[in-house]
């Protein structure tokens, strides 16, 4: 089967870049990286960057792969997981996503967030944080170093626009009906990744999550919001394990 992996904000796909190897150590062959549009990818003519527009973009690329696949998201990667899982489930093998909490019924955004679905705080708030050097980016959000270069050097006037773009496109009470309309869509086995000290989604939101939509959890105890650096190899190894019971 071919793993899919979406990456979230303000990222590139280098944020998988040593989960990969452990991947293919346990062999896992066909695998595929997919930068959303703005965060890495290029804007399409006519993109307007909400959430629902991203969606359809990852339908359309995993449309245009043809089989099921194994889709796996990371961050807002994993909203567009939530998304395509609730709206075509077809296309999909089996999904697994981090940031449950997206799709409580409970769930408010993270201060960042509310910053930034703000008219004129978000703009300045953005503004500074594309002028951050790597070392800058790791101490403001807790990147790991070897992350934090990359991310910076990528992080610029697109990025955050489309960071802007995304974020007002889901103010609530969008994410609650997101969960809602999963909850209620065909079922396809479901992983939620649990790193348990990820300090931008409650932790105790995942187990009622997974309850209800009959996810499995993978429990990545100790790790934080960037789990594929902290521990490619343990996350990798709970990938596999659940793939091959899907």
């Amino acid at each position: 089967m071919t793993a899919v992996f979406v990456h979230g904000n303000p990222e590139t796909s280098f944020v998988w870049s040593d989960l990969v190897p452990e991947l293919e150590q346990r062999g896992v062959e066909d695998i595929v990286l997919l930068s959303p549009p703005g965060f890495g990818g290029a804007v399409p003519d006519g993109f307007d960057g909400s959430r629902l527009a991203h969606r359809d973009w990852l339908i359309g690329q995993l449309e245009d792969l043809g089989d099921p696949v194994d889709l796996v998201g990371h961050d807002w990667g994993a909203g567009h997981v939530y998304a395509v899982a609730a709206e075509r489930p077809d296309l999909l093998r089996s999904w697994a996503a981090d940031c449950a909490g997206l799709v409580h019924p409970d769930y408010e955004w993270h201060p960042a967030a509310a910053v930034w679905q703000t008219e004129g705080d978000g703009e300045e708030s953005v503004k500074g944080i594309v002028a951050l050097d790597g070392d800058e980016l790791g101490a403001a959000f807790g990147v790991p170093p070897r992350l934090a270069p990359t991310m910076a050097e990528h992080l610029d006037d697109t990025m955050g626009d489309a960071i802007l773009k995304v974020y007002r496109s889901a103010a609530q009470p969008a994410m609650r009906q997101l969960g809602d309309q999963l909850a209620q869509a065909d079922r396809r086995p479901a992983l939620l990744i649990h790193p348990t000290a990820d300090p931008f989604v409650p932790p105790e939101m995942t187990p009622p999550v997974a309850a209800r939509m009959d996810a499995e959890i993978l429990a990545l105890d100790g790790l934080g919001h960037w789990w594929m650096f902290e521990d490619p190899a343990q996350a990798a190894a709970g990938l596999v394990d659940f793939w091959a019971r899907a």
